[in-house]
């Protein structure tokens, strides 16, 4: 008698959100020729056993004359298929120099760009894609503690989903992140060793009959 095939575990779905700006500060900054980063490669690279839904990637349009670069780079995410690009916006703030003794009393204050929206937008998708159950699991690709509730009203209310954070970062007390890998089922380093491997070509089309470049001061 023929032994009965052993029934196969199903891939769990995945979700991906990446808080933009921290993993650029975090893993890239400053390494210009990683900032090329093809996210749904690296996701790939992450997750290999897992059935990718989407990654939905958080970030906010920064002013500048680096700002040409990072338009570039939307670009280059608004190819891939599994990636959704959800901004925010940057509001100035004013804040007073906390050096005692300052040279310069007139400039006390001063204007300070503040990310607004971007933790509550990824806060609100995680819990509305585990309410509609689009997904078995939620992985996070960030340090940032202001994610912590979040993450806790998805494990409180949707016991059966897991949330498994990634903390990108180059230094160590940066990379602590307590709250946040506390607040998930599991967690770990994001592994650096990765980016170099997930970049996108120097040139590719853009489907529209133009072609994406990597920006100069990024090579």
């Amino acid at each position: 008698m023929a032994t009965p095939p052993v029934p196969t575990q199903p891939r769990p779905r995945t979700i991906v959100y990446i808080d933009g700006l921290n993993l650029y500060y975090g893993a890239v900054h400053d390494s210009p020729p990683l900032k090329w980063l093809d996210i749904e490669k690296l996701c790939r690279r992450l997750r290999p056993n897992d059935d990718l839904q989407v990654i939905k990637y958080f970030s906010s349009l920064i002013s500048g004359q680096t700002r040409p670069n990072q338009e570039m780079y939307l670009r280059a995410l608004a190819t891939l298929p599994t990636v959704q690009v959800v901004l925010g916006r940057f509001k100035t703030r004013n804040v007073k120099c906390g050096v005692s003794g300052c040279a310069y009393p007139a400039k006390k204050w001063f204007k300070v760009p503040e990310e607004k929206r971007t933790d509550v937008n990824i806060a609100v998708a995680m819990v509305e894609d585990a309410y509609q159950n689009v997904c078995d699991q939620l992985v996070l690709i960030s340090g940032d503690s202001d994610l912590v509730p979040g993450v806790a009203t998805v494990r409180n209310r949707f016991p059966a989903k897991k949330v498994i954070v990634y903390v990108p970062s180059r230094n160590p007390l940066r990379g602590a992140a307590v709250e946040l890998r506390a607040a998930a089922h599991r967690h770990r380093d994001l592994p650096l060793n990765l980016l170099p491997h997930c970049q996108f070509p120097d040139s590719f089309p853009d489907g529209a009959g133009g072609l994406i470049t990597r920006p100069a001061a990024w090579h």
